[in-house]
């Protein structure tokens, strides 16, 4: 009996590993250039900001964010309505030199990284991930306080305009 529930427990490792390998956020064989453009087309229609996650599916970090953003209900509102998402590759089979290079070389800060974008394509902010950590992870309150700071209605100047 002992052996059949190792034996069972072991399966259940095995296939709890493989479906976190199999995990394919980041599609090496996409053309960034061309998501991003179609990311900022509709960011302008929505009233959006377009949030760049550049990272690779090697990178456990990376995945760890996408899992914290799209299993909390809160962070998963703050992002649905303010941005529109964009995961950009960064691996050996394709480091998308250009668009970081157009980006101001991103990378530089780790993976993951973010850039924010506003309806026009023009560059807000680059976001060192380091800084929305606190412990052994990120931090939703952390992680909340960036999206809402760079939300589009955080930069509009009509939201500080007095009555």
């Amino acid at each position: 009996m002992k052996k059949v529930f190792l034996l069972l427990m072991l399966l259940l490792v095995l296939n709890t590993a493989g479906n976190a390998q199999d995990v394919k956020l980041y599609n090496p064989n996409a053309d960034a250039a061309k998501e991003i453009k179609l990311a900022v087309d509709r960011a302008a229609k929505e009233g959006k900001h377009v949030l760049l996650q550049i990272g690779g599916n090697w990178c456990v970090w990376c995945l760890r964010f996408n899992q914290l953003v799209t299993s909390n209900d809160t962070l998963k509102l703050a992002l649905s309505s303010n941005f529109v998402v964009v995961h950009v590759n960064y691996s050996k089979e394709n480091e998308n030199k250009a668009v970081l290079a157009s980006l101001g070389y991103p990378q530089r800060f780790g993976f993951p990284v973010f850039v924010v974008l506003d309806g026009k394509g023009h560059r807000l902010h680059t976001q060192n991930s380091a800084y929305l950590e606190s412990g052994k992870g990120h931090d939703p309150k952390m992680v909340l306080e960036f999206l809402t700071n760079w939300s589009p209605a955080a930069l509009d100047p009509k939201s500080y305009l007095k009555n």
